[in-house]
């Protein structure tokens, strides 16, 4: 497998999961900056112009979520995702709200551009990003994390997803403190040898 990511990007998550299920992979760096996202080239791989893209056999897949869903059933050993269902739900109820809302909120940071036109429209978006994101801490925190993990002891896809996102929180203007659960979380993800490999990497 290839897979294609963006330092401090949500791609980041994607290579913790193939770490946690013990998969081989080669990682293929796009430097943002330099705009690669963008190329010809990579708009074969991957038509968004974004990441992650994951080169398995059979295609090209894309979208986070799908990417950890494939590697949980490329590796069902790894108990990346729960056997039971009300379980697997609430893991998916939270990476599902991470897309949906939490991600938005800290794109609309740097990524104005997508939802206005107006300049002073993306510094009015970017200005809303410490409340907005503070405010989805404090769902994550009463909502989505059951213990250390987002399901309690067992780690699972979702909480791949969630420290990743969580690796934005100073920047967007959250203060961290006023969360120990979300602090706990980060921590007890920093001892886990795939997030330690990922930094080792400087994926992060």
């Amino acid at each position: 497998m290839q897979i294609y990511y963006a330092p401090r990007t949500i791609s980041i998550a994607v290579v913790i999961a193939l770490e946690e299920a013990g998969l081989d992979y080669e990682a293929i760096k796009l430097d943002f900056a330099a705009g690669e996202q963008t190329t010809a080239g990579y708009k074969q791989i991957n038509p968004k112009g974004r990441v992650p893209a994951l080169v398995v056999d059979g295609g090209i897949l894309t979208e986070t979520g799908a990417l950890l869903e494939y590697i949980a059933a490329k590796a069902p050993k790894a108990g990346l995702v729960p056997d039971d269902p009300v379980l697997a739900a609430r893991m998916r109820e939270v990476m599902y709200y991470l897309a949906s809302t939490m991600h938005v909120n800290h794109a609309h940071k740097m990524r104005g551009h997508r939802w206005a036109d107006q300049e002073s429209s993306w510094q009015d978006m970017k200005g809303k990003v410490a409340q907005t994101m503070t405010e989805s801490c404090a769902y994550i925190s009463s909502n989505g994390l059951r213990g250390p993990f987002v399901l309690g002891e067992v780690f699972s896809l979702a909480d791949a997803y969630l420290y990743v996102v969580c690796s934005w929180l100073e920047g967007d203007g959250v203060d961290v403190t006023a969360f120990p659960k979300i602090q706990a979380f980060r921590a007890a993800m920093e001892a886990r040898p795939s997030v330690q490999a990922v930094r080792a990497a400087g994926m992060l």
